[in-house]
């Protein structure tokens, strides 16, 4: 027995050897750093250090929940997300099958370059060209609304267009990422079924119906399930930068994220912000928990865990 352990051990060594740096990043970035929660519930004072800081329990916590902008801000946060995985998870799988039912290969690595290169670009750079598109005195779109005869809009005084022009940027700058885990499970589904699909006489949209989405239904499920789980969290490029921190914004752009880093820079509130951090992470592994156990009961093999 205890010789046939060792042989084990010496087989799996390399494997072990090879998940030490992952296993040593984790530690450190992501466990040890944990302690940190304490400064949720303390009056941190850098003269006295962390530890000897005043214990003020929950009062942290009524900077998002006492005021009168924490339904705003709530409200954002979460419609938002929720757009962004609907629009964004069904407009990834759209631009996904596209790519991969196209015949010509060529083609094709045009349209994935197209689709990732956004991916890779910074979102100072998006925020840069957002402004570009939307700038009152030069911007593409008013000069493209006055060749048409049409007056200019002040895209930064006009709350009401941002749910709209948000969701656009976020698409254009997420959906490459996204379109790379479903074309991978795309990618896996074996010719054999399209092939007897058909013969049977199945059109392209029953084929995409039958075959497609029910096949790559375990990644969707897993892309939504880790989405859920950010969903009180947002980019906080995407709603600062793009928006300029414009106050007349503020209506339909102001989130936790963006709300909690102006009175972190104006209170200087350290506190507060582990508070704010602190609440995201336990509602985003809760409704994880939930939304795993509810897939569970409907299907324990789409399930997470």
């Amino acid at each position: 027995m205890k010789k046939s352990r060792r042989k084990l051990w010496k087989r799996y060594l390399p494997l072990y050897l090879m998940m030490v740096p992952g296993f040593l990043y984790f530690i450190i970035n992501n466990y040890i750093p944990m302690a940190g929660l304490v400064i949720a519930f303390k009056n941190v004072n850098f003269a006295k250090g962390i530890w000897a800081s005043d214990w003020v329990g929950l009062k942290n916590f009524e900077f998002l929940f006492a005021t009168k902008d924490a339904w705003v801000i709530t409200r954002n946060t979460i419609l938002y997300n929720l757009a962004f995985i609907v629009i964004g998870t069904s407009f990834a799988i759209l631009i996904a099958i596209l790519i991969c039912d196209m015949r010509n290969k060529k083609f094709t690595k045009l349209a994935q370059n197209i689709v990732i290169l956004p991916s890779l670009i910074s979102m100072v750079v998006v925020a840069v060209l957002a402004y570009a598109f939307l700038s009152t005195d030069a911007g593409v779109i008013n000069k493209l609304l006055e060749a048409l005869g049409m007056e200019g809009v002040n895209w930064y005084n006009t709350p009401g267009a941002w749910p709209f022009i948000l969701v656009l940027v976020y698409l254009w700058k997420n959906a490459g990422f996204q379109c790379v885990l479903f074309i991978a499970s795309i990618v896996g589904i074996s010719n054999d079924y399209f092939e007897a699909a058909r013969i049977d006489g199945a059109t392209k949209w029953q084929q995409i119906r039958y075959i497609t989405l029910p096949l790559i239904k375990p990644t969707i499920i897993m892309v939504v399930v880790l989405a859920l789980g950010k969903i009180f969290y947002s980019d906080f490029g995407l709603f600062y930068q793009v928006t300029r921190d414009t106050g007349a914004l503020y209506s339909t752009t102001n989130t936790i994220d963006t709300y909690v880093f102006r009175g972190l820079t104006k209170l200087g509130n350290v506190g507060m912000s582990s508070a704010a951090g602190f609440y995201q992470s336990i509602v985003g592994f809760v409704l994880v928990l939930v939304s795993n156990l509810a897939i569970r009961r409907s299907n324990k093999e789409n399930a997470l865990f």
